[in-house]
């Protein structure tokens, strides 16, 4: 089901392939807004958010680097990926299913102050059925 709401046009990393890459340097952009993050996120990810995204939030980032995007699902990390492309970036991926698959997947997530929790953002309650394990915030 997921397949159907990507546009596909910013490649796809599977978690077991983000892990493989993470053991080498990558950029990890949380691309939901700040009241998501603060909930949690993936381990050392940065957040330049959605709404108000500029691409002066990754100007340190090479062109070359490899960047993994995501947010709850992957829509909005991949419009934020099809910009990064377009500005130069070579080395973009959306993960697949986004924290909501992390967390399906048992994953860990972390709070802002580096704390492991089982809480992530659904973004709202209709958003909220993808997520099956986690506590759900929204």
């Amino acid at each position: 089901m997921l397949d159907s709401i990507y546009d596909h046009k910013v490649p796809l990393i599977s978690i077991e392939e983000f892990i493989e890459m993470n053991k080498n340097e990558v950029f990890v952009l949380d691309i939901r807004e700040e009241k998501e993050f603060n909930v949690s996120h993936l381990k050392n990810a940065r957040n330049p958010g959605y709404f108000w995204f500029d691409m002066r939030k990754v100007y340190d980032i090479p062109r070359d680097a490899n960047i993994v995007v995501y947010c709850s699902v992957g829509i909005r990390s991949e419009k934020i990926g099809q910009k990064l492309i377009k500005a130069g970036y070579k080395n973009v991926y959306n993960l697949y299913g986004g924290i909501f698959e992390w967390v399906n997947s048992g994953r860990p997530v972390y709070k802002s102050n580096g704390v492991q929790t089982s809480e992530v953002h659904t973004y709202n309650k209709e958003w909220a059925r993808w997520v099956v394990k986690g506590t759900k915030v929204y």
